[in-house]
């Protein structure tokens, strides 16, 4: 009987997460006969919950419409699972801390008590990564904004703000007018949330920093265009200009680059700058915790390096290479 009741609790989990089921992968995810998933679809029916049969090629078996799951029913890994998710959460929107930690809480006190016996013991300490670079946190007015914006398809103007969140005045050099711009995706990468749109004024797509608009939602409805690349993550990664910042670091360098910038910026480090110079040359702009760090990141580009910044950065560079060059191989041959 135990073993039926998760088994139903499962099944109602499973329902939950995607409407139509097909029995053979009802039998794979609970791991029994597609015999055995009858007879718990048939317990469900008998508990009033209107599981409908679907024919056809395509058919299985759905909750039936109009029917909602009781709140919170959760199997033994999605408990574990939200757990996890809550505790090592980054906080990259204001005032999330105190609602996450208390979401925790609400979780353990309306789950089953050997559940929550598991979720209490999974108290986690999270240590921050040292090349971990979140953006600052964002307002949540404007996170919610922006992503009623893209579920909506509504054009979105917005203000630009600076890197430290201050209003250009309109006779400043970084000023911008108002942009009208169609969101089409919000996205979070590297502990930033960012924005993927159809700039209005100048015809193209950018790539936006959330926690850079000031936005004002509006109720004109767009048609869906089709991205410049099928792979989102490419796109947003290769774009250069998309209002990063270098992080802070003890040490903190640059160097001209013979690689087109959307190159360099797939792969450059987070917390790293990537300006575009020409088709064929960049700058990165990056820090790490010496002149050898620096040295060491752009290394790994494997091109030629000119006009390096500070003359720490030079003379490092200068030091390692002729470090390496009297490196012996193991015969000991220069």
């Amino acid at each position: 009987m135990a073993s039926t009741s998760r088994r139903a609790l499962r099944l109602l989990s499973l329902f939950g997460s995607r409407r139509l089921w097909p029995l053979r992968e009802l039998a794979t995810a609970l791991g029994v006969s597609e015999r055995t998933v009858r007879r718990d679809i048939e317990t469900l029916r008998q508990l009033g919950y209107p599981i409908t049969t679907v024919h056809g090629p395509d058919g299985g078996y759905q909750l039936g419409a109009g029917h909602t799951l009781p709140p919170l029913v959760f199997d033994h890994d999605q408990a574990l699972a939200v757990a996890v998710a809550l505790q090592t959460a980054p906080s990259t929107v204001f005032g999330l801390e105190d609602d996450t930690a208390r979401a925790l809480v609400t979780l353990e006190q309306a789950i089953p008590a050997a559940l929550r016996e598991h979720m209490k013991s999974l108290r986690l300490t999270r240590l921050q990564n040292y090349w971990e670079f979140p953006a600052p946190p964002i307002d949540p007015t404007a996170l919610t904004a922006v992503g009623a914006a893209v579920r909506h398809r509504h054009v979105l103007v917005t203000e630009m703000l600076r890197a430290d969140g201050s209003r250009p005045a309109s006779g400043d050099d970084d000023f911008l007018p108002a942009r009208r711009l169609e969101p089409h995706h919000l996205v979070v990468w590297a502990g930033r949330w960012y924005v993927v749109a159809y700039d209005l004024e100048d015809d193209q797509w950018r790539v936006h920093r959330v926690d850079r608009l000031r936005p004002r939602p509006t109720a004109h409805h767009f048609n869906p265009r089709e991205l410049p690349y099928d792979d989102l993550a490419r796109f947003v990664m290769s774009s250069h200009d998309r209002g990063d910042t270098t992080a802070a670091w003890p040490c903190t360098g640059s160097a001209r680059l013979h690689l087109p910038a959307d190159v360099v910026a797939r792969f450059a480090p987070g917390g790293s700058v990537v300006e575009h110079l020409d088709t064929e040359h960049c700058r990165l702009t990056l820090g790490a915790w010496s002149w050898a760090g620096i040295a060491g990141i752009l290394a790994t580009f494997d091109t030629e390096l000119t006009d390096l910044h500070p003359p720490e950065l030079a003379q490092t560079c200068r030091r390692i290479a002729h470090r390496l060059a009297t490196v012996e191989d193991t015969e000991g041959r220069p």
